[in-house]
C-alpha cells in the first residue's frame, strides 16, 4: 500500500443530543466503514465506579473519567489506523477536552441540583487555577492527537431539545457554550468541515453526497438498525447502574458530599 496513502477518518461532530451517535451508526451500517467503537461515559462509569451517579461525582472521578475515556478512543481508532480502512467516529478527542474547559466555566458538574452546584462553585475556586492548567497539558496532548488522526469533520448543529432521558448530566447552558466552542475550536484545523442537518436519512444523505462514499446498505435500513442498537445498549447500560446502586444513608450521603466538595476545594 502507497505510504503516502491516508484514508477516511471522519469525525461525526456535535455536543449533547444532537444525534451524533444514530447519524454515526447508521452511516457505518449504510457505508461498511467501521466505526470507532469507544466505550460510552455512562459504560466507563459502571466499570470505573460501579454504583456512582454522575451527579455524585466528584472532581478527581470526573477526571479519571475523561482520562480512561481518552485511552479507550485512542486505543480504538490506533486499532482501526493500522489496517488504513479509515473509520467514522462518534465526536473525537477535541469534543471531549471541549467537554471539560466548558465544565471550568459553569461549574464541573452541571447536572447536580442548583444549591449543589453553587457551594461546589464557592469551594471549588482555589481549584481552578490548577484545572486550567491541567486543560491547558491536555489541550497539547488532543490537538497533535487531532492534527495527526483526524481527516474530515461532520457537524451535527442543535435542531432539537436535550433529551431527559438521564443520559446527558448537563444543562442547557452547558450544551449551548459547548456548542460555540466546538465549533470555533475545529475552525482552527484546515481539513474540510460540513455541517448537516435534518432528519437522520437527510444527514446521511448529505454526507454520503459530500463524500461520495459506497453504499451497502439502503439508509432507511441502516438508521432503522442503528436505533434498534443504540437503544438495547441503553436499556443494557441503564439496567447495570441500576442493579449497581444503592440509596444512601443519611450517614454515607453527608460523607460522600463532604468528599465531592473537599476534592473541590483542593488547593493549587
Amino acid at each position: 500500500m502507497n505510504k503516502d496513502y491516508k484514508p477516511l477518518n471522519l469525525v461525526i461532530s456535535g455536543t449533547y443530543s444532537t444525534g451524533k451517535t444514530t447519524t454515526t451508526t447508521a452511516l457505518s451500517i449504510a457505508t461498511g466503514i467501521p466505526m470507532i467503537n469507544a466505550l460510552s461515559a455512562r459504560e466507563i462509569l459502571t466499570d470505573l465506579y460501579p454504583g456512582r451517579r454522575f451527579q455524585d461525582m466528584n472532581l478527581t472521578e470526573l477526571m479519571a473519567l475523561g482520562l480512561k475515556r481518552m485511552e479507550e478512543r485512542i486505543k480504538a481508532e490506533a486499532e482501526l489506523d493500522t489496517l488504513q480502512k479509515g473509520f467514522i467516529s462518534d465526536g473525537s478527542v477535541l469534543n471531549e477536552w471541549i467537554y471539560g474547559t466548558v465544565r471550568l466555566k459553569i461549574g464541573i458538574n452541571p447536572g447536580a441540583a442548583f444549591f449543589h452546584q453553587m457551594v461546589k462553585a464557592v469551594l471549588g475556586i482555589p481549584a481552578k487555577s490548577f484545572l486550567k492548567k491541567y486543560m491547558q497539558a491536555y489541550e497539547q496532548v488532543v490537538s497533535l492527537h487531532t492534527e495527526r488522526t483526524y481527516t474530515h469533520v461532520v457537524h451535527l448543529p442543535i435542531e432539537f431539545e436535550m433529551k431527559k432521558d438521564g443520559h446527558r448530566p448537563v444543562s442547557e447552558k452547558y450544551r449551548q457554550i459547548s456548542e460555540v466552542d466546538i465549533r470555533q475550536e475545529f475552525a482552527k484545523y484546515h481539513f474540510p468541515q460540513y455541517e448537516v442537518r435534518g432528519t437522520q436519512e437527510e444527514r446521511l444523505e448529505q454526507i454520503i453526497d459530500w463524500l461520495d462514499l459506497p453504499v451497502v446498505v439502503p439508509i432507511q435500513e441502516a438508521v432503522l438498525r442503528a436505533e434498534k442498537i443504540i437503544a438495547t445498549n441503553r436499556e443494557a447500560v441503564s439496567k447495570k447502574i441500576i442493579e449497581q446502586y444503592e440509596k444512601p444513608t443519611l450517614k454515607r450521603k453527608s460523607k460522600n458530599t463532604f468528599k465531592i466538595l473537599k476534592s473541590e476545594a483542593l488547593p493549587c
